[in-house]
């Protein structure tokens, strides 16, 4: 029996992948360097110890970024970030769960800070039930500590939760942990290896929460 849905945060409930890559992207356009999305993709779902971003551009250039172009880029960041809305499925399908008595969690590789402050102004802060970030943590995904991290939280077993992802990372430390898997890929990670998931959805305005989990009961 299912007693809870765990909820990746970046790309999954709010498309921060995108404008994130995109506000990088500017900044190495605009000195004449490519970004590789081979390298940026390892730090979706994770952290930037795989490739970070600004470290290999100095490497490139052979001198350390301006502050004021560090800056900028955040600026550019929160202001492309603040223009994306809420993913489309995601208020209903935790509703959802909670008017059914599950629990919600949401397990991240960002800040507490960052992860909640976006939660408490799309205004379904109230809809989660447990919050754990890398903040909670030694290591982030593809690691499975933050689903542990939320099951404990939750009380609940590996068996009783659904982890919903976005990311080969995000899947892996799911399934690490012992959780089934629902992949909704977004316009970063559509492209990547997503086949560890028991269940890939385009959107989750696509199903209602008894359609996901009758068809994730089918994938086992």
């Amino acid at each position: 029996m299912i007693r809870a849905l765990i909820f990746d945060f970046d790309g999954l409930i709010l498309e921060t992948e995108e404008p994130i890559y995109r506000s990088w992207k500017e900044v190495y356009e605009a000195r004449g360097v490519a970004l590789p999305f081979e390298l940026w993709v390892k730090t979706v779902g994770s952290s930037n110890q795989a490739f970070h971003p600004q470290r290999y551009l100095e490497q490139r250039l052979g001198a350390p970024l301006p502050q004021d172009v560090l800056d900028r880029r955040i600026a550019r960041r929160v202001e492309l970030v603040l223009a994306e809305p809420l993913m489309p499925g995601v208020a209903d399908l935790a509703e959802a769960a909670r008017a059914q008595g599950m629990k919600v969690g949401v397990a991240s590789s960002s800040s507490r800070d960052w992860v909640r402050g976006h939660l408490e102004r799309l205004g379904i802060v109230d809809l989660i039930d447990c919050l754990r970030t890398r903040d909670d943590v030694e290591h982030v995904k593809p690691d499975p500590d933050l689903y542990l991290a939320s099951l404990d939280c939750l009380g609940v077993a590996a068996g009783e939760a659904v982890a919903i992802e976005d990311s080969p990372n995000g899947i892996t430390a799911a399934k690490s942990a012992g959780l089934r898997c629902v992949v909704v890929p977004n316009s970063i990670t559509a492209g990547l290896d997503l086949s560890q998931a028991d269940l890939r959805l385009t959107s989750l305005a696509d199903v209602t929460l008894p359609q996901l989990l009758e068809r994730l009961g089918q994938t086992k």
